[in-house]
Protein backbone atom coordinates (compact mmCIF):
# COMPACT_ATOMS: atom_id res chain seq x y z
CA UNK A 1 0.00 0.00 0.00
CA UNK A 2 2.92 2.51 0.65
CA UNK A 3 4.63 1.94 -2.56
CA UNK A 4 1.22 1.86 -4.40
CA UNK A 5 0.94 5.91 -2.51
CA UNK A 6 4.20 6.71 -3.35
CA UNK A 7 3.38 6.02 -7.35
CA UNK A 8 -0.10 7.47 -7.17
CA UNK A 9 1.64 10.67 -5.31
CA UNK A 10 4.19 11.14 -8.18
CA UNK A 11 1.73 11.08 -10.94
CA UNK A 12 -0.49 13.56 -8.61
CA UNK A 13 3.13 15.93 -8.40
CA UNK A 14 3.99 15.37 -12.23
CA UNK A 15 0.64 16.27 -13.31
CA UNK A 16 0.51 19.36 -11.25
CA UNK A 17 3.84 20.44 -12.28
CA UNK A 18 2.43 19.97 -16.02
CA UNK A 19 -1.10 21.34 -15.24
CA UNK A 20 0.52 24.66 -13.45
CA UNK A 21 3.18 25.31 -15.91
CA UNK A 22 0.84 24.72 -18.65
CA UNK A 23 -2.14 26.34 -17.73
CA UNK A 24 -0.66 29.70 -15.98
CA UNK A 25 1.28 29.94 -19.59
CA UNK A 26 -1.95 30.20 -21.27
CA UNK A 27 -4.26 31.84 -18.49
CA UNK A 28 -1.37 34.49 -18.32
CA UNK A 29 -1.62 34.67 -22.42
CA UNK A 30 -5.57 34.86 -22.76
CA UNK A 31 -5.51 37.65 -19.60
CA UNK A 32 -3.49 39.95 -20.41
CA UNK A 33 -3.24 39.65 -24.58
CA UNK A 34 -6.72 40.10 -25.36
CA UNK A 35 -6.76 39.54 -28.92
CA UNK A 36 -5.51 35.98 -28.29
CA UNK A 37 -8.63 35.23 -25.35
CA UNK A 38 -11.04 34.42 -27.89
CA UNK A 39 -9.08 31.49 -29.61
CA UNK A 40 -7.51 29.88 -26.39
CA UNK A 41 -10.26 30.14 -24.45
CA UNK A 42 -12.29 28.51 -26.88
CA UNK A 43 -10.07 25.80 -26.99
CA UNK A 44 -10.15 25.25 -23.12
CA UNK A 45 -14.10 25.53 -23.59
CA UNK A 46 -13.95 22.31 -25.87
CA UNK A 47 -11.77 20.44 -23.80
CA UNK A 48 -14.00 21.55 -20.50
CA UNK A 49 -16.93 20.44 -22.78
CA UNK A 50 -16.09 16.56 -21.87
CA UNK A 51 -16.35 14.63 -18.09
CA UNK A 52 -12.73 15.29 -17.13
CA UNK A 53 -12.63 10.80 -16.00
CA UNK A 54 -14.19 10.34 -19.43
CA UNK A 55 -11.50 12.28 -21.51
CA UNK A 56 -8.78 10.80 -18.88
CA UNK A 57 -9.87 7.49 -20.34
CA UNK A 58 -10.48 8.31 -24.09
CA UNK A 59 -6.77 9.65 -23.98
CA UNK A 60 -4.87 7.18 -21.70
CA UNK A 61 -7.51 3.98 -24.44
CA UNK A 62 -5.90 6.07 -27.09
CA UNK A 63 -1.91 6.13 -25.84
CA UNK A 64 -1.83 2.92 -23.98
CA UNK A 65 -2.06 2.17 -20.31
CA UNK A 66 1.51 3.84 -18.50
CA UNK A 67 2.41 6.35 -15.87
CA UNK A 68 3.05 8.74 -18.26
CA UNK A 69 -0.06 8.23 -20.35
CA UNK A 70 -1.44 8.53 -16.99
CA UNK A 71 0.03 11.84 -16.54
CA UNK A 72 -0.33 13.43 -19.99
CA UNK A 73 -4.05 12.47 -19.97
CA UNK A 74 -4.46 14.19 -16.67
CA UNK A 75 -2.90 16.94 -17.40
CA UNK A 76 -5.21 17.35 -20.43
CA UNK A 77 -7.93 17.13 -18.40
CA UNK A 78 -6.64 19.65 -15.92
CA UNK A 79 -4.75 22.36 -18.08
CA UNK A 80 -8.11 23.99 -19.17
CA UNK A 81 -9.27 25.00 -15.73
CA UNK A 82 -6.26 26.53 -14.42
CA UNK A 83 -5.96 28.21 -17.57
CA UNK A 84 -9.08 29.81 -16.79
CA UNK A 85 -8.44 30.92 -12.74
CA UNK A 86 -4.90 32.57 -14.12
CA UNK A 87 -6.98 34.22 -16.84
CA UNK A 88 -9.92 35.67 -14.51
CA UNK A 89 -6.98 36.90 -11.99
CA UNK A 90 -4.70 38.25 -14.64
CA UNK A 91 -8.10 40.25 -16.33
CA UNK A 92 -8.99 41.96 -12.96
CA UNK A 93 -4.76 42.70 -12.00
CA UNK A 94 -4.02 43.75 -15.71
CA UNK A 95 -6.88 46.84 -14.92
CA UNK A 96 -5.27 47.62 -11.81
CA UNK A 97 -3.82 51.40 -11.47
CA UNK A 98 0.16 49.80 -10.77
CA UNK A 99 0.09 48.18 -13.72
CA UNK A 100 -0.74 51.42 -15.97
CA UNK A 101 1.85 53.21 -13.68
CA UNK A 102 3.84 50.35 -15.06
CA UNK A 103 2.83 50.64 -18.80
CA UNK A 104 3.51 54.57 -18.20
CA UNK A 105 7.24 54.32 -16.72
CA UNK A 106 8.26 51.86 -19.80
CA UNK A 107 8.34 48.66 -18.52
CA UNK A 108 8.19 46.18 -20.97
CA UNK A 109 5.46 43.67 -21.36
CA UNK A 110 7.25 40.46 -20.12
CA UNK A 111 8.22 42.36 -17.43
CA UNK A 112 4.69 43.37 -15.97
CA UNK A 113 3.74 40.04 -17.00
CA UNK A 114 6.18 38.31 -14.60
CA UNK A 115 6.62 41.04 -12.01
CA UNK A 116 3.84 42.74 -11.56
CA UNK A 117 0.32 40.44 -12.52
CA UNK A 118 2.08 36.46 -12.34
CA UNK A 119 2.49 37.20 -8.44
CA UNK A 120 -0.90 38.70 -7.80
CA UNK A 121 -2.10 35.09 -9.76
CA UNK A 122 -0.71 33.01 -7.15
CA UNK A 123 -3.44 32.69 -4.19
CA UNK A 124 -5.89 31.54 -6.85
CA UNK A 125 -3.12 29.32 -8.83
CA UNK A 126 -2.37 27.57 -5.61
CA UNK A 127 -5.67 26.89 -4.55
CA UNK A 128 -6.69 25.42 -7.73
CA UNK A 129 -3.19 23.11 -8.07
CA UNK A 130 -3.97 21.88 -5.10
CA UNK A 131 -7.42 21.08 -6.28
CA UNK A 132 -5.81 19.51 -9.18
CA UNK A 133 -3.42 17.85 -7.09
CA UNK A 134 -6.06 15.75 -5.18
CA UNK A 135 -8.22 15.14 -8.02
CA UNK A 136 -5.18 13.81 -9.84
CA UNK A 137 -4.83 11.54 -7.36
CA UNK A 138 -8.08 10.20 -7.18
CA UNK A 139 -8.65 10.41 -11.45
CA UNK A 140 -5.03 8.38 -11.23
CA UNK A 141 -6.78 5.48 -8.65
CA UNK A 142 -9.88 5.33 -10.77
CA UNK A 143 -7.99 4.91 -13.75
CA UNK A 144 -5.62 2.41 -12.05
CA UNK A 145 -9.23 0.86 -10.94
CA UNK A 146 -10.00 0.30 -14.39
CA UNK A 147 -7.18 -0.93 -15.76
CA UNK A 148 -6.42 2.14 -17.84
CA UNK A 149 -3.35 3.69 -15.72
CA UNK A 150 -0.33 2.43 -14.64
CA UNK A 151 -0.18 -1.67 -15.84
CA UNK A 152 0.46 -4.11 -13.54
CA UNK A 153 2.86 -5.45 -11.31
CA UNK A 154 3.52 -1.96 -10.59
CA UNK A 155 1.20 -1.35 -7.75
CA UNK A 156 -1.44 2.11 -7.07
CA UNK A 157 -3.72 2.22 -4.65
CA UNK A 158 -6.37 2.53 -7.40
CA UNK A 159 -4.85 -1.11 -8.76
CA UNK A 160 -4.53 -2.37 -4.81
CA UNK A 161 -8.21 -1.49 -4.67
CA UNK A 162 -9.20 -2.94 -7.75
CA UNK A 163 -7.46 -6.50 -6.78
CA UNK A 164 -8.63 -6.53 -3.45
CA UNK A 165 -12.68 -6.37 -4.64
CA UNK A 166 -12.46 -9.74 -5.18
CA UNK A 167 -11.59 -10.69 -1.58
CA UNK A 168 -13.78 -7.79 0.11
CA UNK A 169 -15.91 -9.87 2.32
CA UNK A 170 -12.44 -12.30 3.55
CA UNK A 171 -10.14 -9.63 3.83
CA UNK A 172 -12.05 -5.99 3.80
CA UNK A 173 -8.95 -4.40 4.77
CA UNK A 174 -7.06 -4.92 1.39
CA UNK A 175 -9.60 -2.32 0.07
CA UNK A 176 -10.19 -0.63 3.39
CA UNK A 177 -6.67 0.69 4.26
CA UNK A 178 -5.97 2.29 0.49
CA UNK A 179 -9.06 3.77 0.61
CA UNK A 180 -8.39 5.30 4.01
CA UNK A 181 -4.79 6.97 2.26
CA UNK A 182 -6.61 8.57 -0.89
CA UNK A 183 -8.89 9.85 2.21
CA UNK A 184 -5.76 11.38 3.72
CA UNK A 185 -4.22 11.96 0.32
CA UNK A 186 -7.23 14.43 -0.22
CA UNK A 187 -7.40 16.36 2.91
CA UNK A 188 -4.14 16.70 3.63
CA UNK A 189 -3.52 18.16 -0.02
CA UNK A 190 -6.20 20.59 0.92
CA UNK A 191 -4.86 21.57 4.27
CA UNK A 192 -1.74 22.09 2.62
CA UNK A 193 -3.25 24.68 -0.02
CA UNK A 194 -4.80 26.45 2.59
CA UNK A 195 -1.48 27.15 4.20
CA UNK A 196 0.59 27.66 1.28
CA UNK A 197 -1.96 30.74 -0.54
CA UNK A 198 -1.82 32.20 3.31
CA UNK A 199 1.64 32.08 2.45
CA UNK A 200 2.27 33.05 -0.93
CA UNK A 201 -0.72 35.68 -1.39
CA UNK A 202 0.99 39.36 -1.41
CA UNK A 203 -2.30 41.04 0.05
CA UNK A 204 -1.75 39.09 3.33
CA UNK A 205 2.03 39.52 3.15
CA UNK A 206 1.34 42.95 2.95
CA UNK A 207 -0.52 43.19 5.80
CA UNK A 208 -3.81 43.78 4.36
CA UNK A 209 -6.98 42.10 6.28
Amino acid sequence: MFYGTRISLFIGIATVLLTGIAGTLLGLVAGYVRTLDGVLMRIMDGFMAFPALMLAVAITATLGPSSINAVVALAAVYIPRTARVVRASALVVSQLDYVESARVLGCSESRILWRHILPNCLGPLIVQLTFVFAYAVLSEAALSFLGMGTPPPTPTLGAVIAEGRDYVREAPWICLFPGLALLICVLGLNLMGDGLRDRFDPRRSAGEP
